[in-house]
């Protein structure tokens, strides 16, 4: 890392010791300057400065405001023209990381975010990181790169980068969580669990588009520890149905008969939940609710249709006349999301009960 400079003060030197009645011999300011309105003194100022520079922080800090001015006008065009020529003719400047992150950065802002992409990874990968302004060139360019890029293999080296280098600088279980996503779509299953187990001490996360990233997670890592312990393939598909038409079957039999062995061995193997409508599932806890639960069941009826907010992948059913905790119970059915086991995935299972009237 470099030392730190006081880039503003090397830049007055710079521009007070500047001839500004010479020409700049190595830029075209016919071309340099052209639009740039009231900008062109301070322009016309800098480059003459910078045929004058001596070292790398002094050339850094007026290469970097000439960006800064072009920024101001949106001239993106000219931030890229002006830094490529830099970096080509100045190779073995040091600040050439930084440079070309502006580049980047003028990509996004002029639309092309596919060029920029190419520029960020080509930082990563090919030119030591550098603070700038207190933050790592690198982790900078790695943010950018995981919301550009849609090969999933490649961002997942990004967020390898990202926990293995910046772990202090990043929201580390979004970026454990979001790293299984991307195994699970490369079908790397072991990997996507691994990273999964990895999430779950960051219980409280909050990630955009996953409002039960929690569960989620803690659903497949679950389901995946405890189906290790089947020997056999049919032996995995105990507690669970080819449809819901066939568990509901099973469940209404069960409750009709006042048969609690049948209900509760229809229940869920992992992370079955018993909890009122205003509880989350960190709320859970069932050691208190067993088979004695449903022995009590009374004159236990069930609803004739399925409760609304039922779909495609979960559905409710509304059962009264329950003696324990409350008279109403709402049993909580879920279609697997397993694509691991392909016997297992699509299959359904009694997930939860949820006892009180529905709100």
């Amino acid at each position: 890392m470099r030392p730190a400079v006081q880039w503003w003060a090397i830049l007055a030197v710079s521009l007070l010791f500047s001839c500004t009645g010479k020409k700049a011999a190595n830029y075209d300011l016919s071309f340099y300057l052209q639009k740039t309105g009231e900008y062109k003194e301070i322009l016309t100022e800098l480059f003459f400065a910078l045929d004058d520079a001596q070292g790398s922080d002094e050339n850094f800090a007026l290469v970097r405001e000439i960006a800064n001015q072009y920024s101001k006008l949106n001239d993106f065009y000219r931030i890229i023209y002006f830094l490529s020529a830099w970096v080509n003719n100045h190779a073995n400047d040091p600040y050439n990381g930084y440079y070309l992150l502006r580049i980047a950065d003028s990509y996004i802002r002029a639309g092309s975010k596919p060029v920029a992409a190419l520029y960020f990874d080509l930082i990563i990968r090919n030119y030591p990181d550098l603070i700038v302004r207190g933050e790592s060139i690198h982790l900078a360019c790695l943010k950018q790169l995981i919301s550009l890029v849609d090969d999933s293999a490649r961002v997942i080296w990004y967020y390898e980068q990202l926990i293995a280098r910046f772990s202090e600088k990043i929201d580390l279980g979004a970026a454990y969580f979001m790293e299984g996503q991307l195994y699970e779509q490369l079908g790397k299953w072991e990997e996507a669990i691994n990273a999964y187990r990895n999430f779950l001490p960051f219980y409280g996360t909050n990630i955009a588009g996953f409002p039960d990233a929690y569960g989620y997670a803690k659903q497949m890592v679950d389901f995946n520890t405890i189906l290790k312990n089947y020997a056999n393939s049919e032996s995995r598909l105990d507690r669970t149905f080819v449809s819901l038409p066939t568990l509901l079957n099973v469940v209404r039999t069960a409750l009709s008969e006042g048969n609690t062995w049948v209900l509760w061995s229809c229940r869920a193997r992992v992370n079955f939940f018993v909890r009122s409508w205003t509880q989350t599932s960190s709320d859970d806890d069932t050691s208190d609710f067993n088979i004695s639960s449903l022995s009590a069941m009374g004159n236990v009826q069930s609803a004739a249709e399925l409760s609304t907010g039922s779909g495609p992948n979960e559905a409710y059913l509304k059962t009264w006349g329950w003696i324990k905790f409350a008279p109403v119970w709402y049993l909580y059915f879920r279609k697997i999301y397993y694509p691991m086991d392909p016997k297992i995935n699509g299959r359904w299972e009694w997930a939860g009960i949820y006892y009180g009237e529905r709100f």
